[in-house]
């Protein structure tokens, strides 16, 4: 598999991972900052919460980290949680803004 076919393999696992309080996937919302793919098929995602005080804190990466995990091929992977860019609505797709009604 190559860099690029890994890369759409985890952003289709990671629209597969959903904040509970929010009906869309971690990816539409914006929550994924950066996807690296490392040689040997390490994966490194680094990510935000919609607020640091997110009950999901603990839940939402782990939850990312497993379903990358489960993509064959995938040798390890690191998630980094980051608040900095602070998340903003802005960070949304097109696709997660019309599924909560702000467009």
């Amino acid at each position: 598999m190559s860099e690029e076919e890994l890369k759409e393999e985890v952003i289709r696992a990671l629209k597969s991972v959903y904040d509970p309080e929010i009906p869309v996937d971690v990816y539409e919302l914006g929550l994924i900052y950066d996807i690296k793919i490392f040689p040997i098929n390490n994966v490194y995602v680094l990510m935000t919460l919609t607020s640091p005080s997110c009950p999901s804190a603990e839940q939402i990466p782990g939850e990312v980290e497993k379903k990358i995990r489960e993509i064959e091929g995938v040798s390890d992977v690191s998630v980094e949680l980051t608040f900095d860019p602070p998340y903003s609505q802005d960070m949304m797709s097109e696709v997660a803004k019309l599924e909560l009604g702000f467009m």
